[in-house]
């Protein structure tokens, strides 16, 4: 299985315990739709290898876990690394909520502009996600937002916002001088 046909659930922060347990901390939204994990896949040179867990204690977004057949040793050696897993594991989400690769090459619908153009991806800094839409060769970034996201239309690939006003004239037009 390839990064690709995954997501990135979180990383192995540190041991716990001396019975060979180690701290994984979920970069998820819901951490409790992950109580019940029996696997994961860690990164590991490259590749991505299967960890059966024997015991999982959910806390929040940290998990103390035990793997099956592991050492200690072993199962130290697996701090730091990142954890993943299939994409079709993913929850499926409803209504405006969506996953960041999900919507990648959908059409992006202004209520003001109409088409601007296609969605390239999502681009996500730490202050804010931002939509990268490509129209031609103009760049359009717009935040991802509730307030701008007015619906998400699966079916024909389509993402109908309301930018703020006068951002999209920003780019089409440039600045006025």
């Amino acid at each position: 299985m390839t990064k690709e046909e995954c997501y990135y659930l979180g990383r192995i922060t540190k041991p716990f315990g001396v019975r060979g347990q180690v701290v994984m901390f979920l970069d998820v939204d819901a951490p409790e739709e992950y109580a019940e994990l029996d696997s994961v896949l860690v990164e590991q040179k490259g590749s991505l290898i299967p960890y059966f867990i024997k015991d999982l204690n959910l806390n929040g977004n940290k998990a103390i876990v035990e793997f099956e057949d592991l050492t200690a040793e072993e199962s130290t050696a697996l701090v730091g690394r990142e954890l993943y897993l299939p994409l079709a594991l993913l929850p499926e989400l409803t209504g405006n909520k969506f996953y960041y690769h999900e919507v990648k090459g959908f059409r992006m619908i202004d209520e003001t502009y109409g088409d601007i153009g296609q969605l390239k991806e999502i681009l996500d800094y730490p202050a804010q996600a931002l939509f990268q839409i490509m129209n031609g060769e103009t760049e359009i970034l717009i935040p991802v937002i509730d307030q701008v996201i007015v619906k998400v239309d699966r079916e024909s690939k389509t993402i109908y916002i309301k930018a703020p006003a006068g951002l999209i004239d920003l780019y089409m037009n440039g600045p006025e001088n």
